[in-house]
């Protein structure tokens, strides 16, 4: 019988009420509803203090970046849910890529990114839906050794998107949600077969 896959679900934003987190969670169930056994996390019960090589040399890796590399190394994917910042990625998850993928002696480099699979989503409250930030972060993460899958989705108009229970008001938006879950599930299940 083929191993149920394992994902890591989070979402790149600081914010209590982040359009990004209640988007990641039900792309989540999409992924469980998929097969996949699915650890959500919250970045902000990991800080960090910004990436510093002087810092690195002289303290080593923060306790909560070895905790999430963990976390990464268990898992087969990842499902990001990115908020845009400027056009680009936002520094918590800028950050928290940058101090997983330092190279500690013994291991290989970037071992936490390295053959993983990953499915990327967006909310935001401009009329891309947080596209122009998606684009960078899949060049960051092709770069460093990590499959990112092409179905993605993004959410326009996000501040409206959601009603009080943290679901989508649009079915179809919350069904393309869950589909990019279960396209990641269904990409995973056939690399940890081959």
């Amino acid at each position: 019988m083929a191993r149920q896959p394992k994902i890591l679900a989070f979402a790149g934003s600081a914010r209590k009420d982040s359009t990004n987190k209640k988007l990641i969670k039900i792309a989540a169930a999409g992924a469980r509803e998929a097969g996949a056994e699915v650890t959500l996390i919250d970045l902000n019960d990991y800080p960090m203090p910004l990436y510093n090589g002087d810092l690195e040399e002289n303290e080593g890796q923060p306790e909560n970046a070895k905790k999430i590399k963990k976390l990464m190394l268990e898992h087969d994917a990842f499902l990001i849910s990115s908020p845009e910042y400027n056009s680009s990625i936002s520094p918590l998850l800028k950050n928290t890529i940058d101090w997983v993928s330092r190279p500690v002696k013994g291991e290989e480099d970037l071992i936490a990114f390295r053959n993983k699979a990953v499915a990327l989503i967006s909310a935001s409250p401009g009329p891309l839906g947080g596209l122009r930030g998606l684009v960078t972060v899949r060049s960051i993460l092709g770069n460093i050794f990590a499959h990112v899958i092409p179905q993605q989705m993004t959410l326009p108009s996000a501040y409206e998107a959601f009603d009080d229970q943290g679901n989508l008001k649009d079915p179809a938006k919350e069904k393309r949600a869950k589909e990019v879950g279960a396209a990641l599930v269904k990409f995973t299940s056939k690399m940890i077969q081959s």
